[in-house]
């Protein structure tokens, strides 16, 4: 193994832990609040997903992509979601906690926005890695009922995978997300 690959799994062991308690605190954090004030929330979505690729051996980055969702949101105002997201084309996983502030135009209308913070495996020119995430998300929800709401999301993701010569220089998806409150 490579001390590029060994660095980066080392990283990985380290970050994964801190992700994972982030996730949790805030999760349970928010839940501790008035129970009222809390709406918990899953879901699924589809869209398109083109990733911006460099080097010798890249190719097209595009394909749909699919994804799962739950979280919750807090004072309709605070959002906290854990997403994953798979595109077919690389084998290309993602795993990531994203937080969101929601601004009411109407009762039934938000616009939101926020960043997300995870990984990603990738499996592009038979070289497979896990590597950082990180980005930024706008979008809009519109409240269906008390029970459904549907998102509107487009998302700016940076990985860090560079791997025999190729780079994945940025991500960007267009999802639309249908969601289930409880």
């Amino acid at each position: 193994m490579s001390n590029l690959k060994s660095a980066k799994l080392l990283k990985l062991k380290v970050f994964m832990p801190y992700l994972s308690i982030i996730t949790i605190s805030l999760m349970v954090f928010y839940s501790s609040q008035s129970r009222a004030d809390t709406d918990y929330f899953v879901g699924g979505g589809v869209g398109y997903q083109d990733d911006k690729l460099d080097g010798g051996r890249a190719t097209n980055g595009e394909d749909a992509v699919v994804q799962l969702n739950a979280g919750l949101t807090i004072n309709s105002e605070h959002r906290v979601t854990a997403t994953y997201s798979y595109k077919d084309k690389f084998k290309q996983s993602l795993f990531f906690a994203s937080y969101d502030y929601l601004y009411d135009l109407t009762n039934k209308v938000s616009l939101n926005g926020g960043f997300l913070l995870g990984v990603g495996y990738n499996d592009i020119a038979s070289e497979t890695s896990v590597d950082f995430i990180r980005g930024v998300q706008v979008g809009t929800t519109y409240h269906i009922n008390k029970d459904w709401s549907t998102d509107l999301t487009y998302r700016y993701i940076h990985q860090d995978f560079d791997e025999e010569g190729v780079d994945i220089d940025n991500s960007q998806q267009v999802v639309i997300i249908a969601n289930y409150h409880f």
